[in-house]
C-alpha cells in the first residue's frame, strides 16, 4: 500500500568550480526519467543561462526534484529535492540561500584536484548549519586520479573546519561525519558506488542507485509537522510573463494549496515587519527540471513555488492567518567589492547598439536585480545618474554588467573598489586567502607579484610533479586586475583560487598596473598610418577605421605614464613618388578586451563604456587639460 504523502530528502550538491556538480545532477535527472522516453537529453540542463553555458560555471542556485516510486518507508514514494549550487565564492549568497532549503549536502571533490579553496567555503557554511555531509569523489576515471589521497585530504579538511567552529555542538556534529560512507562517482558516466574503483577507473556500478540510497540513509527526513498550522519560507524568486513574480518556498509546517488564504510576513527597507493577508493564485511543483501546476496540497518538508503576491521577497514568511509566526530572515556575508554603474556619458552615447540609455531604466533594472540577488546592494552616489553596486566579488558584478549589456543597456562602469569598514576607529578592508598552484620555475615571479599586492605567504609545499602550492593572505583590492598579470607571469600554466576571510586593518597603498595608457587626443577614425608610427609605443586596443574620441584609451603604454597621442593622423599627400609608396603596411593585431579584461585594465582615473556593440576603456575626464589640472590638485592635496 502506497502512503498518501511521499517521503522527502532535501539535499544540496556543493563543490569547487568545475568539479562536476551540474553534470552529476544531469545524470540524476536522466536516470529518474525526467527527460522522458523520447526526449533529448540536454547537456548540463541546470545551467540554463547563456552566461552559465559560456563560462562553464553555475551562477544561480536552482532546484530540481527526483521522484523514486515506492522507495520510501512502507512503500511511499521518495522525493529527493536537489539544489544545484554555484562553486565560485563570488556567488556565495546563492550557496547560503540554497543551504537554507536543505537538510544535508553532497560534497563533490575532483579525484585529481582534491579539495580547493572554494570547497572550504561551501563546506564551512554546511558545517555551521550542523548538516550531514556526504563526501563524493568525482571523476574517478581521470587518468591522473589519486583517490585515496583525495579522500584523506577531504576528511582532514572536515576535521580542520570542525575544530575551528565556535559552536561546540556544530564542531561535535562535524567530527561524526568521518563515519559516513564515501561515494565514488563519475557524473559523465552516470555511475556511483561506495567501493573504491582504483585510480583511473569508473565506479563499479551500473548507475547512480547507490548515490540515491546513501542520500536516503544518511540525510534526515525533514523535521516537519504536516498537521500543524502553515509556516513556509521564501528562499528564491523567479518570474513568468503569464504568472508574474514567482516565489520558491520551503514548507516547514503544515501544508499549502492553490487558492489558500495565508498571512504574508514581509519587511520594508528599514527592516520593519508587516503582515498582510493574501491569496495563493497558483501552486507549482517541480518534476525533473520543469515546473507544473498542481491542485494537490504541498506538505511540510517539500519545496514548491507560488504566485499571486506581486511584491514577495526572499526571506519572507507565509503562515496560517490565525498563527502568525515568522521564520528567521536569510542573512549572507557582507559585500567586499563595489563598482559604480551609471548612464553612458561618452560622446558616442546611443551609438553602442543599445536601446536602454536613461538613468530611470538603469535604476529600475538594478532594483529588479535586488529582488532575487540577496548578496547585492545598490547605494546612491553624488550623481543622480550613477549608483554604487556592491557584491561579493569582481566576477559577481561583471556577470551583472554583462547580463545588462546583452539586454540592450549602455552603461559607464567604474573601476572596482573594496568596501571598507570602520572598527574601533580604524579602517578595515576585506581579505582573501589565495591558493596558487604553479610550476616551480615561476615560484619567484609569484612571490614578487603577491608581495607587491601586500600578500603574506602562509605556507608553501611541493605538490605533484614539478609543481609548488603557495598560500597567501592578501587584501581583496590586491586581487583586482590580478588574473591577467598572473597568467602572464606563469605563461598560462598557473592555477589560482581564493575565498574570503575576516577583514583586517588597511594594508597601505598598493600600486596599480605597471604600465600607463595610450590616450586619444582628438575625435576621429583610427588610421593605419598612425598605428604604424606609434607601433613601438605599446599594445593597441583599436584597429584602422575604428572611431575614437578625445579621452579614449586606445592601448597600453610601454612606460608607467599616460601618453596622449594622435591616433587619427593621416599621411600627407604630395606630388612626389616615395620609395616606399607600394610597400604593404603590416600591423600587429589589436588586443580585443573582454568585459573582465577591460574592468581589470582600468586605472584609478578610468572607466569602461559598455554597450551591446561596444567595449571601450576611457578616461573619466576626457579633456587632457582638465585631467592635468585634476592631477595637480590631487598632488597638492596629498602633500
Amino acid at each position: 500500500m502506497t502512503l498518501s504523502h511521499p517521503e522527502f530528502r532535501n539535499v544540496a550538491i556543493v563543490a569547487h568550480v568545475d568539479h562536476g556538480k551540474t553534470t552529476l545532477v544531469n545524470a540524476m535527472l536522466e536516470q529518474s526519467g525526467a527527460f522522458g522516453d523520447h526526449g533529448g537529453v540536454a547537456d548540463r540542463v541546470m545551467d540554463s543561462g547563456d552566461l552559465e553555458r559560456e563560462k562553464g560555471i553555475t551562477i544561480l542556485a536552482k532546484n530540481t526534484s527526483i521522484r523514486r516510486k515506492g522507495k520510501g518507508k512502507d512503500g511511499a514514494d521518495l522525493v529527493i529535492n536537489v539544489i544545484d549550487t554555484p562553486g565560485h565564492a563570488d556567488f556565495g549568497g546563492e550557496v547560503e540561500r540554497g543551504l537554507s532549503m536543505v537538510d544535508g549536502v553532497v560534497l563533490l571533490v575532483d579525484a585529481s584536484e582534491g579539495p580547493l579553496p572554494q570547497t572550504r567555503f561551501v563546506l564551512t557554511k554546511a558545517l555551521e548549519a550542523k548538516m550531514p555531509v556526504i563526501i563524493a569523489v568525482n571523476k574517478t576515471d581521470r587518468p591522473d586520479a589519486r583517490i585515496d589521497e583525495v579522500v584523506t585530504e577531504a576528511q582532514d579538511l572536515l576535521l580542520e573546519l570542525a575544530s575551528s567552529l565556535d559552536d561546540p555542538e556544530a564542531a561535535e556534529a562535524a567530527e561524526t561525519l568521518l563515519d559516513l560512507p564515501v561515494l565514488y562517482t563519475s557524473g559523465r558516466e552516470g555511475k556511483a558506488s561506495t567501493v573504491n574503483p582504483g585510480n583511473g577507473n569508473p565506479p563499479e556500478a551500473e548507475d547512480l542507485t547507490e548515490l540515491f540510497n546513501v542520500i536516503y540513509d544518511v540525510l534526515p527526513e525533514p523535521s516537519a509537522d504536516i498537521d500543524a498550522p502553515l509556516q513556509a519560507h521564501v528562499t528564491n524568486l523567479d518570474s513568468s510573463s503569464f504568472l508574474g513574480r514567482i516565489g520558491l518556498i520551503r514548507v516547514h509546517k503544515g501544508s499549502i494549496k492553490k487558492g489558500d488564504n495565508v498571512a504574508w510576513i514581509h519587511y520594508d527597507a528599514e527592516g520593519e515587519q508587516h503582515v498582510k493577508n493574501v491569496k495563493i493564485a497558483e501552486l507549482l511543483i517541480t518534476e525533473g527540471y520543469a515546473r507544473k501546476s498542481s491542485d494537490q496540497p504541498v506538505v511540510a518538508g517539500d519545496i514548491a513555488a507560488i504566485s499571486g503576491i506581486d511584491e514577495i521577497m526572499i526571506g519572507d514568511t507565509l503562515t496560517h492567518p490565525d498563527h502568525v509566526e515568522p521564520l528567521p530572515r536569510i542573512t549572507v556575508d557582507e559585500p567586499a567589492i563595489s563598482m559604480t554603474i551609471g548612464v553612458n556619458t561618452s560622446p558616442m552615447a546611443g551609438r553602442g547598439g543599445g536601446d536602454k540609455l536613461t538613468a530611470r531604466m538603469i535604476k529600475a533594472r538594478l532594483d529588479q536585480e535586488l529582488i532575487g540577488n540577496v548578496s547585492l546592494r545598490v547605494l546612491p552616489t553624488e550623481r543622480p545618474d550613477a549608483w554604487e553596486v556592491q557584491g561579493r566579488g569582481e566576477m559577481a558584478l561583471t556577470v551583472l554588467i554583462e547580463t545588462m549589456r546583452r539586454e540592450g543597456f549602455e552603461l559607464t562602469v567604474g573601476k572596482p573598489q573594496v568596501v571598507t569598514q570602520q572598527i574601533d576607529g580604524k579602517t578595515y578592508e576585506p581579505y582573501d586567502h589565495m591558493v596558487i598552484d604553479t610550476p616551480s620555475e615561476y615560484q619567484g615571479n609569484i612571490t614578487q607579484l603577491m608581495a607587491a599586492r601586500k600578500g603574506q605567504m602562509t605556507s608553501m609545499a611541493n605538490s605533484a610533479g614539478d609543481w609548488v602550492r603557495m598560500e597567501f593572505d592578501v587584501p581583496s583590492r590586491g586581487l583586482i586586475g590580478f588574473r591577467t598579470t598572473f597568467l602572464t607571469e606563469t605563461h598560462g600554466a598557473g592555477i589560482a583560487n581564493s575565498y574570503s576571510i575576516e577583514p583586517r586593518p588597511w594594508a597601505g597603498e598598493i600600486k596599480g598596473r605597471p604600465t600607463g595608457s595610450l590616450v586619444a587626443d582628438r575625435t576621429g577614425k583610427v588610421t593605419a598610418f598612425a598605428l604604424q608610427n606609434l607601433a613601438d609605443r605599446g599594445t593597441f586596443f583599436v584597429e584602422p577605421t575604428d572611431e575614437v574620441y578625445e579621452g579614449t584609451v586606445i592601448g597600453a603604454n610601454n612606460r608607467d605614464e599616460d601618453m596622449d597621442v594622435n591616433i587619427t593622423k593621416e599621411k600627407k599627400l604630395t606630388n612626389m613618388r616615395a620609395a616606399s609608396a607600394d610597400t604593404t603596411v603590416t600591423l600587429n593585431k589589436a588586443r580585443s578586451l573582454s568585459l573582465d579584461e577591460a574592468v581589470e585594465f582600468c586605472g584609478n582615473d578610468e572607466c569602461v563604456e559598455v554597450g551591446p556593440d561596444v567595449m571601450r576603456v576611457r578616461k573619466v575626464i576626457l579633456n587632457a587639460t582638465e585631467r592635468n589640472r585634476s592631477r595637480s590638485r590631487e598632488k597638492q592635496l596629498n602633500k
